[in-house]
């Protein structure tokens, strides 16, 4: 079957048979053909969609029996652990010994690695920060290669490798690029428009089978944390809308920042589950918060692993998405689809965080709807980070939200119809 759909050479058929993989996958049937064709390409899949065989496949059909251990192939991928996992799976897969592979990474002794590609390399797996300070030192030859991969390189973005993965790409001459990346985002997109011109875009998904019951959900993407605070700070502005909001974040220190934030409008109607310190306004129980008429946001750290029943509350927002998978999603399960008053579930997240809304979409079976950004929302500007260690990566925490309006005129928030419906049912809570 591989080679009939696919036309892979028959001794790395037969290693493919070796190796258990009888059927081709999704991504597969999907992008080795234009990969043998010589096509750049952008190919985006969920974890275990199979991307590295892909491209090792792909990279393995080039070669002849007699290489000249010279590079032809560069593989950037994030890590040390990476290198090794993708070197695991050429060797797994290569039958033809003759082809020579170095790895290159960040690790004590850069001489022993610009020794190992003296003594040639056809093949090489490298970290991009390492392979760029080897070509710095005129010790990695690149004037050969004829095949450019980046692997995981929305994780790059994650790592701040953007610099070194242009400036390999771009000391390449004429090459097939590939590009593989578990999302697709506007930080990504930056990266990769340098380098990357007209490729064939494919995309597979999977979504669990039998999708969970979850709440109605929405997700905005915004660019960065000063904007999560202005859309809060703009959603939480209509009281008669929102009049019972949980919001999740990650840490203590962030919730310190959202309550800064909210706290100079909303004043008392901000409040901690749990504070940490006797003087801060809180709720120790969820209940306690909803018997409390004058309270309408509710601070909560997942830093507190703690679950309660959210029944009746009309709304939820996670600031941030919590390492766990699982626990955004028991939040978001609808436990009690009986009840009449349903929960909306709203959630905000950056480029950044768009692959962890993937792994959730992929373990709910359903996809979260995007929404449309307010008009009135101030998009931050990009804050730089700083060398210093005490630097502040998420940006400013503090300041208007949005233009000054009358409340009257603060409420056009681009809502589907659908949405607006939806939306003015919770007002009865």
């Amino acid at each position: 079957m591989w080679f009939e759909k696919l036309k892979l050479k028959k001794q790395l058929v037969r290693s493919v048979n070796e190796a258990g993989f009888t059927n081709p996958k999704e991504l597969q049937l999907k992008t080795l053909s234009r990969i043998v064709g010589g096509q750049d390409l952008i190919a985006i899949g969920y974890e275990g969609s199979g991307k590295t065989t892909t491209y090792v496949l792909g990279v393995l059909n080039r070669f002849n029996y007699a290489p000249e251990g010279v590079p032809r192939v560069l593989v950037l991928v994030p890590d040390k652990e990476d290198v090794f996992g993708v070197i695991e799976q050429f060797d797994r897969l290569n039958k033809n010994k003759s082809i020579k592979i170095v790895g290159l990474y960040v690790a004590p002794g850069i001489e022993a690695q610009m020794d190992a590609l003296a003594d040639g390399a056809d093949i090489v797996v490298a970290t991009p920060d390492r392979a760029r300070a080897i070509y710095l030192k005129l010790a990695l030859n690149l004037n050969k290669v004829d095949m450019f991969v980046v692997d995981d390189a929305d994780e790059m973005i994650k790592r701040g490798l953007q610099l070194p993965v242009v400036e390999l790409a771009n000391s390449i001459g004429k090459s097939q690029k590939l590009v593989f990346t578990e999302v697709m985002h506007s930080k990504l997109q930056k990266m990769l428009d340098p380098f990357m011109k007209d490729p064939a875009i494919v995309e597979v998904e999977a979504l669990a089978e039998q999708p969970l019951e979850t709440h109605p959900q929405f997700l905005y993407n915004v660019p960065n944390f000063g904007t999560k605070l202005n859309l809060l700070n703009l959603f939480m502005y209509d009281e008669e809308l929102f009049t019972k909001t949980v919001v999740f974040v990650n840490t203590r220190a962030t919730a310190d920042k959202v309550y800064k934030s909210l706290q100079t409008r909303l004043r008392t109607a901000v409040a901690y589950l749990n504070p940490q310190f006797f003087d801060s306004p809180g709720f120790k129980s969820i209940d306690a918060f909803k018997a409390d008429e004058k309270a309408r946001v509710l601070l909560v750290s997942n830093e507190q692993e703690e679950s309660f029943s959210l029944v009746d509350i009309p709304f939820i927002i996670h600031f941030d998405l919590p390492a766990e998978k699982e626990l955004f999603i028991d939040r978001v399960t609808n436990h009690h689809p009986e009840s009449g008053n349903e929960t909306m579930a709203l959630t905000f997240a950056t480029d950044l965080e768009l692959s962890q809304v993937k792994k959730i979409e992929q373990a709910t079976g359903k996809k979260i709807a995007l929404a449309e950004l307010p008009e009135e929302l101030i998009i931050e500007k990009e804050v730089k980070a700083k060398k210093e260690p005490k630097a502040n990566p998420d940006g400013p925490i503090v300041g208007a939200a949005f233009h000054e309006k009358k409340a009257a005129n603060s409420k056009t928030y681009n809502f589907s119809s659908g949405q607006k419906a939806k939306m003015n049912n919770k007002r009865k809570h």
